[in-house]
């Protein structure tokens, strides 16, 4: 038996009354904690900072789709402040996004092992499993606050710039502003929903190194590598496990008949493979004889 077990089993014959394992570790402290560090405030500040950069590179570059023959989403970003927000989420899902996701999620835990703190937190004693749930939904939730502040900044940006309007379609029509509305909030849901697999593998390799980098430059290289496999065409039907291969699944639903089937097979994908990263993350730290 090891000395971590032995100590496991000593606080299980010893415990303090009124102590409750289901409130060590409140997610209101872990969230206040995460809020007050450098890299959370430094990740909010840019992507805070996207759309005034976009906003300033369309002032001085001219109109977006000037000298192309071709009409996409990128070309429409100055109708309206509908337009804006859509575009600064599609300059921005491919790899922007997925940034804070690993970091929020591939942090949380090797941080702690890195500072020597995580033995601490686990004697206090917080149960494994406790401690996993709850920097695991503060992470989630911090990312998902990345989502929403990207596209609403970008909203409000916009609307000073070019506008409160319908949200102009690529392929010609419009939609109007409250439609719009409800069309963004679909998109960014399912943006974060396809960040889980991302979200997955930062916080398993969180919990299986002692280096918060590894952890999360792993999780955004194998990210970049799915993307990479997709556009591999030889693998044929085989990109259809690829989760890469649903990213902008979104796109058939900014159409005047919104398609949401790629995005369904898009969800399933991201879950399934969210969920067997977690699982793997939970069973391994169960496992894990903790020294830092």
């Amino acid at each position: 038996m090891s000395t971590l077990e032995k100590a496991e089993k000593v606080e299980k014959e010893e415990v303090a009354e009124g102590y409750r394992a289901g409130r060590t570790l409140p997610l209101r402290v872990e969230l206040v904690r995460q809020l007050k560090r450098r890299r959370t405030l430094i990740m909010f500040g840019v992507l805070a900072a996207l759309p005034f950069i976009l906003a300033i590179a369309f002032q001085v570059g001219g109109e977006p789709g000037d000298g192309n023959d071709r009409v996409n989403l990128m070309d429409t970003a100055t109708a309206s402040g509908a337009n804006f927000a859509a575009v600064n989420l599609f300059a921005s899902a491919g790899f922007l996004l997925v940034v804070p996701v690993a970091l929020f999620c591939g942090d949380t835990v090797a941080s702690e092992a890195s500072w020597s703190s995580l033995r601490y937190l686990l004697a206090a004693p917080v149960p494994r499993a406790r401690l996993l749930w709850s920097k695991l939904v503060v992470g989630l939730t911090l990312s998902l606050a990345a989502m929403v502040l990207l596209p609403v900044i970008a909203l409000a940006v916009g609307t000073v710039a070019y506008g409160w309007g319908p949200l102009q379609l690529p392929v010609g029509g419009t939609l109007p502003s409250g439609d719009a509305a409800r069309l963004l909030l679909i998109v960014m849901a399912y943006i974060f929903v396809s960040q889980f697999v991302t979200a997955g593998l930062a916080f398993w390799l969180s919990t299986r190194t002692d280096a918060p980098l590894g952890a999360v430059g792993g999780a955004v290289g194998l990210t970049i590598i799915g993307s990479v496999l997709d556009e591999v065409t030889a693998l044929g039907d085989w990109r259809d496990f690829i989760p890469a291969h649903w990213q902008y699944a979104w796109l058939d639903v900014i159409q005047p008949d919104p398609d949401y089937s790629e995005m369904i097979q898009g969800t399933a994908i991201s879950v399934t493979y969210a969920l067997v990263l977690f699982a793997l993350a939970f069973r391994g730290f169960a496992r894990k004889d903790v020294v830092s």
